[in-house]
């Protein structure tokens, strides 16, 4: 019992009941609509032997960052490993019991080799993307996609999604004219897809075209929110821009209504409403209470199992003053950097000194905090995140030079970003700061 879809790969175990689910999970996952759990869950129960469907539901959940969900991607690759019927499909699997059991490099390199044999398998290509995010592999992001983009036409099923996984990777690389086209042409296929229209808002945000970010974000936001599961981000990227030019109260208003106005668990949600939340808190600004609520749901998304959501959630805990949820976070790092996963590497290179970092720039202690951050900025694309997310290292080493009062590494960060970012107010207002230190 298989079915051959529309480019020719054949998905054993399954039968048009199945599949026709499966089809509209793939869709939703291309788009970042919808409830593609559901939909693979559906597929499942009407043809369990259906190796694919185990597959699609354990990356979605492997790609989740989160203790609980990770268990959930190990029981997905196990119920997969006796179904597997063509070589396809047993790369797949190997995939995903790399990714479940944390070894994220392992399994990007298996996806690799399945786009390059069958170019046309979007799954593999954007799980292999997602993972090139989550480790902060900028070339792959580019390159993974752009081997396969040759074999596929404008009239495809799911195109879209190709290009905009395309767009953002030559926005990593930094090719942001390319990028900024390619991005603009997938949402005039599909403007319900929120990965193309994220792309287009960092190049955006790189080339600190804010009014234009904001005009591009809020020209067509039903398309990009409705029943969108990065709907999330792409506010916090709205709330970027507004941050660059120093409007606060619109910061506030995102940050209250569509970023965390409704309180989540999830660690993607919690990363942005965190990033957001610590960007004002280095600009001085009072937030109230808003980090209390943030703090609360940090300890469900589990501690030490991804640095890049640690040193988030070390800003929620310094943000709301709670010292016994930041001392168990660093020993939960410490666990994990004795582990065996890539985590472990994560960890000890970039996110358990940016964690310590954090904390110590809410203690006053400035000086430890340039201390700490100096020699990871070079290397924190290998704790994942994207150039705009990891801006913010930039931003609190910044802050912490200007606050401990050392004149000349604060000149000479200000003036670094000067040239990178000359026309960001918010640049321009870190460089006035800086000529005014060095005067008194």
């Amino acid at each position: 019992m298989a079915i051959r879809d529309a480019f020719g790969l054949t998905f054993s175990g399954a039968t048009e009941a199945g599949f026709t689910p499966y089809s509209q999970a793939v869709r939703e996952l291309l788009c970042f609509i919808g409830d593609p759990v559901a939909s693979v869950d559906r597929a499942i129960s009407a043809d369990p032997g259906f190796v694919m469907a185990h597959v699609f539901k354990g990356y979605l959940f492997g790609l989740a960052t989160e203790r609980d969900a990770t268990a959930v991607a190990r029981a997905c690759h196990e119920a997969a490993l006796p179904l597997v019927a063509t070589a396809r499909e047993e790369a797949h699997v190997l995939a995903l019991g790399h990714l479940a059991n944390g070894r994220w490099h392992d399994a990007a390199k298996v996806l690799e080799d399945i786009a390059i044999e069958t170019p046309l398998d979007a799954l593999a290509l954007q799980v292999g993307h997602q993972i090139d995010f989550f480790t902060g592999n900028a070339r792959m992001l580019r390159d993974r996609i752009a081997r396969a983009l040759p074999s596929w036409q404008s009239d495809m099923p799911g195109y879209h999604g190709i290009l905009g996984m395309q767009a953002f990777g030559l926005e990593e690389m930094g090719d942001y004219i390319r990028a900024e086209k390619l991005g603009r042409a997938a949402v005039e296929i599909e403007p319900r897809d929120g990965w193309a229209q994220h792309a287009v808002a960092h190049v955006m945000e790189m080339q600190s075209r804010q009014r234009d970010g904001i005009a591009w974000m809020r020209a067509n936001p039903e398309a990009w929110t409705k029943e969108s599961f990065l709907q999330v981000h792409n506010w916090w990227h709205l709330a970027l821009f507004h941050y660059d030019l120093g409007e606060t109260d619109q910061v506030l208003a995102l940050y209250d209504g569509p970023i965390y106005g409704t309180p989540s668990a999830m660690a993607l949600n919690m990363v942005d409403a965190s990033a957001i939340l610590w960007r004002l808190h280095l600009g001085g600004i009072d937030v109230g209470d808003r980090w209390t609520a943030l703090a609360a749901n940090w300890p469900k998304a589990g501690a030490g199992d991804y640095a890049f959501n640690d040193a988030h959630a070390m800003m929620a805990f310094v943000g709301a003053g709670l010292d016994a949820p930041a001392r168990t976070l660093l020993e939960a790092q410490r666990e994990a950097m004795l582990g065996d996963g890539d985590n472990a590497a994560f960890t000890r290179d970039v996110g358990h000194p940016l964690t310590l970092a954090i904390k110590a720039f809410g203690e006053a202690n400035y000086s430890e905090a340039v201390r700490l951050i100096r020699p990871i900025r070079a290397i924190a694309n290998r704790f994942g995140g994207s150039h705009a997310q990891r801006d913010v290292i930039d931003l609190t080493l910044i802050e912490a030079a200007l606050r401990a009062g050392d004149r000349a590494l604060a000149g000479a960060l200000t003036a670094e970003r000067s040239m990178a970012r000359p026309d960001s107010p918010l640049t321009v207002l870190l460089a006035r700061r800086a000529a005014d230190l060095s005067e008194n």
